[in-house]
């Protein structure tokens, strides 16, 4: 998910990391006249090479296989485990709406903004117009593969936030009844590698992941110089991993995202088959007015395969920039074509 963060954000997020990403504690301003802006490269240029990170993450871990630092707040998932607010499936009941981010990372999206009930409990308030006949389920989308601007000990372009902040984040979404979403941005890494890293969350009813292709990288390339992309047999490992999960562990519908920015970013999409227990979203992340953002969901849901569900993401900063620049009303919102399933805040 978090797409298009300008350069500086790239060593910001380093030091976060290593200084642990604590949850702020100081009130945050409304997001229609404060929220931090960021560089964005425009389709079609040449991105920034961002700066590489003056610190190193400690708190971030380049092996594939969790830290043991801390648990769900269930250590499993029940038999016959449910959805946080009733039911094993999400799709028609349930729409979608969340907010984006990583605890003190302001450039990152919503979540990054204030104390994180404080934030919740806005997401709540937000989300009420976007009903429509169905009832809302929160969603805590939150960075946990953080793209780096420097290789990293394994030469990813990539660390992990901690499994104790993970466990802050789900604790959150518990508290309100939210999905937890796990975006990954894999620099060199891989989509499945990194969902694998996150076995021991997933394995719990109410978490899922968020695949942001913008940020996966070939080999030669770096975040922040270039545009990266996946393909659909790329996705499709990941589904049908997150199929096996549900299968074994009993678990209820589990949620994956694949964000997308243009077409380009995902190639030979129909290669992303369905899997039983596996609810696919396809998040359009086109950027700023309304005109523009509608014309992109248009032109990239050209591929979406039919099983895959709609989403759309808003931006608080990006979207306000120009003179015609304003965020999109849910009956906007609500008006596209298909309508969206899952509406998104960065």
């Amino acid at each position: 998910m978090l797409s298009r963060r300008s350069r500086l954000a790239l060593p910001l997020i380093t030091a976060l990391l290593a200084a642990g990403c604590s949850p702020a504690s100081t009130p945050d301003p409304d997001p229609a006249t404060s929220t931090p802006g960021r560089a964005t490269p425009t389709l079609g240029s040449t991105p920034t090479t961002p700066t590489s990170p003056t610190a190193t993450p400690t708190t971030a871990s380049s092996d594939p296989s969790p830290s043991p630092s801390a648990s769900p707040t269930k250590s499993s998932a029940p038999k016959g485990s449910t959805l946080p607010r009733g039911g094993r499936t999400l799709f028609p009941d349930y729409r979608l709406v969340g907010y984006a981010g990583l605890t003190g990372a302001t450039t990152l999206g919503r979540l990054g903004t204030g104390p994180l009930d404080q934030r919740v409990r806005e997401l709540e308030r937000r989300a009420k117009p976007y009903a429509a006949g169905r009832e809302i389920q929160p969603v805590l989308e939150i960075i946990a593969s953080v793209v780096q601007g420097s290789p990293g000990a394994d030469g990813q372009y990539r660390s992990r936030i901690s499994d104790r902040q993970i466990a802050t984040y789900l604790k959150a979404a518990r508290k309100h009844k939210a999905l937890l979403l796990l975006n990954i941005q894999p620099g060199r890494s891989e989509f499945i590698i990194e969902a694998k890293a996150y076995q021991k969350w997933l394995q719990e009813p109410d978490v899922g992941v968020a695949l942001d292709p913008e940020w996966a990288m070939d080999k030669g390339q770096r975040p922040g110089a270039a545009y990266g992309h996946t393909t659909g047999a790329e996705l499709d490992r990941t589904a049908r991993y997150l199929s096996r999960l549900v299968q074994r562990h009993n678990l209820p519908e589990k949620v994956m995202v694949y964000h997308q920015v243009s077409v380009s970013v995902v190639r030979r999409e129909s290669g992303l088959k369905a899997h039983p227990g596996v609810a696919v979203i396809k998040s359009v992340d086109g950027l700023g007015p309304p005109g523009p953002k509608v014309n992109t969901y248009r032109v990239v849901n050209r591929t979406t395969p039919k099983h895959v569900h709609p989403g759309f993401k808003l931006f608080f900063t990006e979207d306000r920039r120009g003179k015609t620049g304003r965020l999109m009303t849910p009956r906007e919102v609500l008006a596209l074509k298909p309508r969206p399933e899952y509406v998104m805040y960065e």
